[in-house]
């Protein structure tokens, strides 16, 4: 089962370290990790994304929570919450391929980040993974020269925050 795990953690070397290996260690594979700073420049969050079986994925959770510098531990995957991530593509571009491109990422509501006419053009887009995939496919035929994909960050929906304070 897919696990979507955030994880408030105190800016300090090493961090990253610590928690990647409770990971390892127990044969757990993260397939995305994304982390930047909270409005408190001292605290990040971690959105990690991994597979595994619920009984070991609490394990893991327990020891998280255990590390100095980790804050809280949430596993989102079961409640009401949002996911988004963002989507760069370089994507070869020509005369006659121009406006269809143009007329693609208006619809899928993309945005045009770099534009080289009869060379490439980078766009940009950022919603569920789901609808990244089904753009990729869709630029497929233009010819993705190169692609990056940030992973989803995610957060709860309900009133209740994921903050320092709770």
């Amino acid at each position: 089962m897919k696990h979507t795990i955030t994880i408030l953690v105190e800016n300090e070397f090493g961090v990253l370290t610590r928690v990647a290996g409770l990971f390892s260690a127990r044969g757990y594979n993260i397939e995305s990790l994304n982390v930047a700073p909270i409005m408190d420049a001292t605290v990040s969050r971690m959105t990690l994304v991994t597979r595994g079986d619920e009984r070991a994925l609490e394990q893991i959770k327990k020891q998280l929570n255990k590390l100095i510098p980790v804050i809280k531990v949430d596993d989102i995957s079961h409640a009401v919450h949002l996911e988004r991530e963002m989507l760069l593509a370089k994507v070869v571009v020509s005369a006659e391929s121009y406006d269809a491109l143009i007329d693609l990422t208006d619809q899928a509501g993309a945005i045009i980040v770099d534009d080289h006419i009869d060379s490439h053009m980078i766009v940009e887009m950022t919603g569920r993974a789901e609808q990244l995939d089904l753009f990729l496919q869709q630029l497929e035929p233009f010819g993705v020269v190169e692609m990056t994909r940030t992973g989803p960050v995610g957060m709860r929906r309900e009133a209740k925050g994921f903050s320092v304070t709770d």
